[in-house]
C-alpha cells in the first residue's frame, strides 16, 4: 500500500478568507521589514570582515576544544570549521579559524594572533599556523553589495522567465511569493539574531528556486484548468488547480523537511543556520505558493477568451490547446 500525506481527492475551500491571509501576510512582511530596520542582522565575518587562521595539526581536530579555547580571549565571533580533502596524509588535520573583525582595527595584531596560536597549542602542542589572511571592511562591503545584487538578479530572471511562460499576472504573483519568502527569512534572522553570512545568501537563493518550482507547478495546473474550464470563475479554478497539485506539494515539502531537520540536529554547528533559513524558506514558500502567488492571480484576474471553443488555446496568453 503506497503511503498517502492527502487523501486522493481533496476540495479544500483555500480562498474562502484570501483576504485575511494575504492581509496576515502583508502585515508579516512589514514586520520583518521593521525588525531588520531596527534590529539589524547579526552579519557573519564573511560581511563584517576579520581574519582567517588555516591551522595544521598531527591529531584529529577538535572543533569544539579549540573554540572553548578561543572563546576565552574574548574575540567575539569566531567560526571553526575542519578541511577535508582526500589529497591530505593521515597525520594531516587541517581547520580553518575565522575570527571576526575587531572594533576600530583592520584585522587582529599579530600579538592576538600569537594569543591564539598558544591558546590552540595548549589543547593540541603539534599544532602549527599554516597561512593567516585577513579581510577589511572595505572587501566586506563589497561582499553585501554582491550578495544583494544576485538576489536581486535572481528575482528580475524569475519575473522574466513566468512572463515568457505565462502572463504578466502569474509573473507578478510568482515574484510576490519569492520577496514575501525573502523578506520574511531575513525578518525572521533579524528577530533572532542568527549569524548572517554567505552560506545564508545561498540559503535565500536557493529558497528562491525551491519556492519558484512550486509556485509554477501550481501554475501550470491553473492554466491547463482554465482551458477546460471556461465557464468556472477563477476562484473555483485556482482551488480546483490547488488540490490537484497538494499532494505533490505536500509529499515534496514534507520529504525535503525530513532531510533537513536530519541536518539541523546531527549536521552541527557550522551549517546550522543555513539549515534552519533552509527550514524556514521551505515552511513559507509552500505557504506562498498557495496563499500570496495565487491570491495575486486571483486579485489581478487573467484575460480569458470566451469566444473559443473548448479545444482551442485560450485561457493564457500562450494556451494549450487539449488532445
Amino acid at each position: 500500500m503506497r503511503l498517502k500525506l492527502v487523501p486522493q481527492d481533496t476540495n479544500i475551500e483555500f480562498f474562502r478568507h484570501w483576504k485575511v491571509t494575504f492581509g496576515a501576510s502583508a502585515v508579516a512582511m512589514v514586520l520583518s521589514i521593521a525588525a531588520f530596520l531596527v534590529m539589524g542582522l547579526n552579519f557573519g565575518i564573511d560581511f563584517r570582515g576579520g581574519t582567517s587562521i588555516r591551522t595544521e595539526a598531527q591529531a584529529p581536530v577538535d572543533i569544539a576544544a579549540y573554540r572553548g579555547a578561543i572563546a576565552d580571549l574574548g574575540f567575539g565571533d569566531v567560526a571553526i570549521t575542519e578541511v577535508f580533502d582526500p589529497a591530505f596524509a593521515s597525520d594531516r588535520n587541517v581547520a580553518m579559524v575565522r575570527i571576526q573583525a575587531q572594533e576600530g582595527v583592520e584585522a587582529i595584531t599579530p600579538e592576538q594572533i600569537g594569543a591564539v596560536r598558544d591558546a590552540l597549542q595548549a589543547v593540541d602542542p603539534s599544532l602549527t599556523f599554516a597561512a593567516v589572511d585577513s579581510v577589511g571592511p572595505k572587501v566586506s562591503g563589497e561582499l553585501i553589495q554582491s550578495a544583494v545584487i544576485s538576489v536581486v538578479l535572481a528575482l528580475a530572471a524569475v519575473l522574466f522567465y513566468i512572463w515568457l511562460r505565462f502572463e504578466w499576472q502569474f509573473s507578478v504573483g510568482a515574484v510576490a511569493a519569492l520577496v514575501h519568502d525573502v523578506v520574511l527569512t531575513i525578518g525572521v534572522f533579524s528577530v533572532l539574531q542568527i549569524r548572517f553570512d554567505l552560506a545564508i545568501i545561498a540559503a535565500l537563493l536557493t529558497i528562491v528556486g525551491y519556492s519558484l518550482n512550486d509556485t509554477v507547478v501550481v501554475f501550470d495546473r491553473v492554466r491547463e484548468n482554465l482551458i477546460k474550464f471556461k465557464k468556472r470563475p477563477m476562484k473555483e479554478v485556482l482551488n480546483l488547480s490547488i488540490n490537484d497539485t497538494l499532494s505533490r506539494t505536500v509529499m515534496t515539502s514534507v520529504t525535503t523537511l525530513l532531510a533537513l531537520i536530519s541536518l539541523f540536529v546531527l549536521g552541527g554547528d557550522v551549517i546550522r543556520g543555513f539549515v534552519f533559513a533552509m527550514i524556514w524558506g521551505v515552511i513559507v514558500g509552500t505557504y506562498s505558493s498557495v496563499f500570496v502567488a495565487s491570491a495575486v492571480l486571483l486579485r489581478l484576474g487573467v484575460k480569458r477568451d470566451w469566444s473559443k471553443n473548448s479545444g482551442d488555446s485560450a485561457g493564457t496568453q500562450f494556451g494549450v490547446k487539449e488532445g
